[in-house]
């Protein structure tokens, strides 16, 4: 077993990324920025700021004040997406390819999360930017959802499925798509069936908590993201992506911050914060499922190798060493409640 100052580690893997994160910006981004530069070499940062990150010049300066927040001497990367509206043009995605640091184009469902009004309202609206993100090898990166009133909240992926993406694929044959923070056995079965392209990012939340955590004994809004926690079948599915080996599935978290006060409330706002204890959560669901081994595939390898970036040359320990979530985080002035507040987690970061 590999010590490290006199501290016996249970685990060294390859440092991970993570490919979908949510920052914020001003003071909250501020608060939150450092959980996840102490783990995690890159993340995928979300464009769905107010206003949104619809243009390279946007990003650019959103890079800027994500690098101004870090530790003077953190080497953690951001890789920025742009916010996919109707108005996208081809020229902003040739821009964007150009960039070298802008890593993929974030498709939301108009109305569907937090800060997703300016969202595509129907694909049609888009092939113009789509066949662009197909001629220049620039991702798409899909929040899978449908907002149709006619379907229920629950089977929002599914009709997702069949409604947008078997479509869009048929249509874009060429263009790389990753199904984000997948839910549903359907959404499993699908990435496997599909080429080698189409690539899906999971959770911790989504490995760890079916619905139950979200409705038994009352509404827990701190446990309330989209898309929401769905079936202890889907979750099971969904385990059984993640240590499977397949390099279509990699880390994403979907950290996504909000003030206490926002989400216990009459309508609370949907998003789990996990960067406190992203790769530990992780550790849970794939040492519960007996794959400690599979860990640093998903969280270390089949990301970069899907975006076409190199691996992460360092390493990080992790120890089976219990501790306790504090119950609050800061969030600029206000505070966040983050995922197994006031509760235990099982392993611990030691570098």
């Amino acid at each position: 077993m590999p010590e490290k100052q006199g501290i016996s580690v249970n685990l060294r893997i390859t440092r991970p990324d993570d490919w979908h994160v949510h920052l914020r910006d001003g003071e909250p981004m501020r608060s939150v920025v450092a959980a996840s530069a102490r783990v995690f070499g890159r993340a995928v940062v979300m464009p769905n700021l107010s206003p949104p990150v619809t243009t390279v010049d946007a990003a650019a300066a959103y890079r800027e004040r994500i690098a101004g927040a870090l530790p003077a001497d953190s080497r953690f990367a951001p890789l920025l997406t742009l916010y996919l509206t109707d108005h996208t043009s081809a020229a902003e995605i040739a821009r964007a390819r150009a960039s070298g640091f802008i890593i993929g184009v974030k498709y939301y469902p108009a109305g569907a999360t937090t800060n997703s009004d300016a969202g595509v309202t129907e694909i049609k609206r888009v092939r113009a930017a789509l066949a662009a993100m197909e001629a220049a090898r620039l991702p798409l990166l899909m929040h899978g959802e449908v907002v149709d009133p006619d379907v229920d909240v629950f089977d929002r992926e599914r009709y997702f499925i069949d409604r947008v993406l078997a479509p869009l694929l048929r249509d874009f044959p060429a263009l790389d798509v990753v199904f984000e923070h997948i839910t549903t056995r359907e959404a499993v079965d699908f990435v496997d069936a599909a080429p080698r392209r189409v690539a899906a990012t999971i959770t911790p939340q989504h490995l760890l908590w079916s619905r139950n955590a979200l409705l038994a004994g009352g509404i827990r809004p701190h446990y309330y993201c989209n898309p929401i926690l769905k079936r202890e079948i889907h979750r099971q599915a969904l385990v059984r992506a993640a240590i499977g080996g397949s390099p279509k599935y990699f880390l994403g978290t979907d950290s996504a911050p909000h003030a206490r006060g926002a989400k216990e409330s009459s309508c609370g706002c949907a998003g789990c914060y996990s960067a406190h204890a992203a790769i530990e959560l992780y550790a849970e669901a794939f040492e519960a499922a007996g794959a400690l081994d599979r860990l640093e595939g998903f969280a270390s390898f089949h990301g970069a190798d899907f975006y076409g970036l190199p691996r992460n040359a360092d390493t990080i320990g992790l120890e089976r060493y219990p501790w306790i979530v504090p119950d609050t985080y800061a969030l600029g002035n206000a505070t966040v409640v983050p995922l197994r507040a006031g509760e235990q987690v099982a392993w611990r970061v030691v570098d």
